[in-house]
C-alpha cells in the first residue's frame, strides 16, 4: 500500500478503536480491551471481504459477520454505524442504556446488520455452523449450472471464552465433519480472559484441535498486519474446508497500564486512561465520539458497493426466474417465510380406539408435512430412531450430500445452536430431537432462540413418566416447569395422537418464536373428542375435552391434564361419572397446554 493509504488504514482502525473506548467510558459498563484488540481484523473483513448491503441489511445472499464473541459488542456497533446500517452517535452515546439500540450485547432483531443475539460464549460459534449448513443446503436446492443464486460465506470473530467452552467444541468437530468451506473464523487470540492470562486455565494448542476436527487452520503473529490478516482469510476461503484463523492481537492496545491486561476485559478503563490511549493514537485526548471525515468516508463506500451488489443479484434473480420460474417463485415463497397452499392438507385424523404414541404421530405428521413444506430440515442428536425424525427418501446433510436429514451426532447444544443459525438464515424451518431429559444439554441455546423470536421446533420424546425402566436419570418430571417457564418458548405435552397433529400444525404456522413439542415413548390411547376439538383446542392453550353432567349441584371438581396424563384424567372421569350408570357427581375434563 501507499503511505497514504496505510495512513487511512489505521485512522479507520483507530477510529473503531475510540468509539468502542468513548462509548464504554460514558456507559462506565463494557468491554474496551476486545474491540482494541481486534479492530484490525474486523476491519480487514468488512472492508476487504464481506459481501454486504447497509442499506439493505435483510439482502438473502449476503455475507453473514457473528460476532461470537458478543461483550465485544461495541466492536460491531461501531462498525454498523460507520459502515452506514443506521446507527447513529446518538445510538453509540446510548450504549448499554434502557431502551437504546446498542445494548450491551448484540440483539437480532433489534439492531440492524446484527445477524445472531450473541451473549453467551459459544453461542454465535455455533450460530454461524448453522448459518453456513443453511447456506450449503439452499444452494444446493435452487442453485442450476450457471445460475448460483445463493452463494454467500459466513465469517465470525470468535474469542478464547467461545473456545473454552463446550458447545464451540461440539459445533466445531460437526462443522469439520461437514467440510462446511464457507464458513471461516477469526479467533482473537489475546492470551487473556476475564480472570486473568487464558494460561490460568487453558495450555492446549487451539489449532492442533481445529486440525483434528478437519478445519483448515493458520497463525498470523501480529494483530495489527492488516495484510497478513487478509492474506489469511483470502487463503480460507480458498480451502474447501471450515477456517480458523488464529491473530495474536492485544487486549486493549495502546492502553500504558491495561494492554495485555484483564482489567482491560470487562470494565471502563477510565477518563485518565482513556487520555492516554488517545494520545498514543495521536488523537486529541479531549474530542469524544470523534469521527474523522476521511475515516468515515471511507467506512461509507460500503453504501454504493452493497446497492451495486444488490442491484446485480436482483438482475441475477430476474434471469433465473425466466429460466426457471417456477423454483424462483418457491425461492421466493422460503424467503419470505411463507406457507404454501393447503401445506397441513395431509395431516392425518385419528379415531377413538386407535393407540400409538405420540412420538409415532410426530414421525407421521413429519412425513405428511415434508412434501408440501419442503423447507422443514432437521435431525436429531443420535437418536433419530427413538425421536423418529427421519424424512424418508429426503437423503442425508452430509460431507458429500445436501440432503434434508441432518446427523447431530450426540451434540445436543450444539444441535440447538446450529439450527439457530439455519433460522437466523431464513429459508427452512429448522427443527432437531433428542429426549425430553436432554432438553437441558441444549436449554442455553432454546433459551437464546426465544430470547431472539426464531422459528424451531423441538422434538423432545420419551417423556418421563412412562420411562420407570430407565430409573430416575430419564425421568425429568421438573422439566416440565422449567421448560414453560422459559419466556416465549411454547410447550406442549400432546395427549394423543390428534393434540400431536395440531401440535405440529401450530409449530409450523408458529412466527415469533420456537415450539417445544413433549412426546411420549409408550401407546396413548385416542380419546373421544380430540379429533373435532383438538386443533382449535391446542392452538388455543386449553379446551373443554368432556363436559360434565351439570348436576343439581354443578360441577364438583375440574380435572385438568396434559400429555400422558389425560387419558388418566379421562378415565378417572368416566369411572366416575358418565361414562358408566352409576350415579356420580358431575366432573368436567380439560386439556391444557401452557406457553
Amino acid at each position: 500500500m501507499t503511505i497514504a493509504a496505510e495512513s487511512l488504514e489505521r485512522l479507520s482502525i483507530d477510529t473503531i478503536r475510540t468509539l468502542s473506548i468513548d462509548a464504554v467510558q460514558k456507559a462506565v459498563s463494557g468491554h474496551p480491551g476486545t474491540p482494541m484488540g481486534a479492530a484490525p481484523s474486523a476491519f480487514v473483513i468488512w472492508t476487504r471481504f464481506l459481501r454486504h448491503a447497509p442499506t439493505h441489511p435483510d439482502w438473502p445472499d449476503r455475507d453473514r459477520f457473528v460476532l461470537s464473541a458478543g461483550h465485544a459488542s461495541m466492536l460491531l456497533y461501531s462498525l454498523l454505524f460507520l459502515t452506514g446500517y443506521g446507527l447513529t452517535l446518538e445510538d453509540l452515546m446510548q450504549f448499554r442504556q434502557w431502551a437504546s439500540r446498542t445494548p450491551g450485547h448484540p440483539e437480532f432483531g433489534l439492531t440492524p446488520g446484527v445477524e445472531a443475539t450473541t451473549g453467551p460464549l459459544g453461542q454465535g460459534f455455533a450460530n454461524g455452523v448453522g448459518m453456513a449448513m443453511a447456506e450449503r443446503r439452499l444452494a444446493a436446492e435452487f442453485n442450476r449450472p450457471g445460475q448460483a443464486i445463493v452463494d454467500h460465506r459466513v465469517y465470525g470473530l470468535c474469542s478464547d471464552g467461545d473456545l473454552q467452552e463446550g458447545i464451540a467444541s461440539e459445533a466445531a468437530s460437526l462443522a469439520g465433519h461437514l467440510r462446511l468451506g464457507k464458513l471461516t473464523y477469526v479467533y482473537d487470540d489475546n492470551h487473556v480472559q476475564l480472570d486473568g492470562p487464558t494460561a490460568m486455565a487453558w495450555s492446549e494448542d487451539v489449532l492442533k484441535r481445529f486440525d483434528a476436527y478437519g478445519w483448515h487452520t493458520q497463525r498470523v503473529e501480529d494483530g495489527n498486519d492488516t495484510d497478513g490478516i487478509a492474506r489469511a482469510v483470502q487463503i480460507a476461503n480458498d480451502d474447501e474446508r471450515p477456517s480458523l484463523i488464529a491473530v495474536r492481537s492485544h487486549i486493549g492496545y495502546g492502553s500504558p497500564h491495561r494492554q495485555d491486561s484483564q482489567k482491560a476485559h470487562g470494565q471502563a478503563l477510565g477518563e485518565d486512561e482513556v487520555r492516554l490511549v488517545k494520545e498514543n493514537y495521536g488523537w486529541d485526548p479531549d474530542a469524544h465520539f470523534y469521527v474523522p471525515d476521511d475515516a468515515l468516508a471511507n467506512f461509507r463506500r460500503a453504501v454504493p458497493r452493497g446497492e451495486e451488489l444488490v442491484e446485480e443479484w436482483e438482475q441475477r434473480l430476474a434471469d433465473y426466474e425466466t429460466a426457471f420460474p417456477a423454483e424462483a417463485a418457491e425461492l421466493r415463497r422460503r424467503l419470505a417465510a411463507d406457507l404454501p397452499r393447503d401445506w397441513d392438507s395431509g395431516l392425518k385424523t385419528y379415531q377413538p380406539g386407535e393407540e400409538l404414541a405420540t412420538r409415532q404421530a410426530s414421525q407421521q405428521a413429519i412425513q405428511a408435512l415434508a412434501g408440501p413444506v419442503p423447507e422443514l430440515f432437521g435431525g436429531s442428536a443420535d437418536l433419530s430412531e427413538s425421536n423418529l425424525t427421519i424424512i424418508k427418501d429426503a437423503g442425508d446433510f452430509g460431507p458429500q450430500e445436501n440432503g434434508r436429514n441432518i446427523w447431530f451426532g450426540v451434540r445436543e447444544h450444539a444441535m440447538g445452536g446450529t439450527t439457530n443459525g439455519i433460522a437466523y438464515h431464513g429459508g427452512f424451518i429448522p427443527y432437531a430431537g433428542t429426549f425430553l431429559t436432554f432438553s437441558d444439554y441444549m436449554r442455553g441455546a432454546v433459551r437464546l432462540g426465544a430470547l431472539s423470536g426464531l422459528h424451531v421446533i423441538y422434538v423432545w420424546t420419551h417423556d418421563s413418566v412412562g420411562l420407570g425402566e430407565d430409573g430416575p436419570t430419564h425421568q425429568s418430571v421438573e422439566h416440565y416447569a422449567a421448560l414453560r417457564a422459559m419466556p416465549n418458548l411454547w410447550f406442549i405435552r400432546p395427549g394423543d395422537a390428534n393434540e400431536t397433529t395440531a401440535a405440529w400444525r401450530m409449530a409450523v404456522q408458529r412466527r415469533g418464536g420456537p415450539v417445544g413439542l413433549s412426546l411420549t415413548r409408550q401407546k396413548l390411547p385416542t380419546l373421544a373428542g380430540t379429533a373435532e376439538k383438538a386443533r382449535d383446542g391446542v392452538a388455543r392453550g386449553g379446551y373443554v375435552l368432556r363436559e360434565s353432567n351439570g348436576g343439581p349441584g354443578g360441577i364438583d371438581l375440574l380435572l385438568l391434564a396434559t400429555g400422558s396424563e389425560l387419558q388418566l384424567a379421562f378415565g378417572a372421569r368416566c369411572r366416575a361419572g358418565s361414562c358408566s350408570r352409576r350415579r356420580t357427581r358431575p366432573i368436567a375434563i380439560r386439556s391444557f397446554r401452557r406457553r
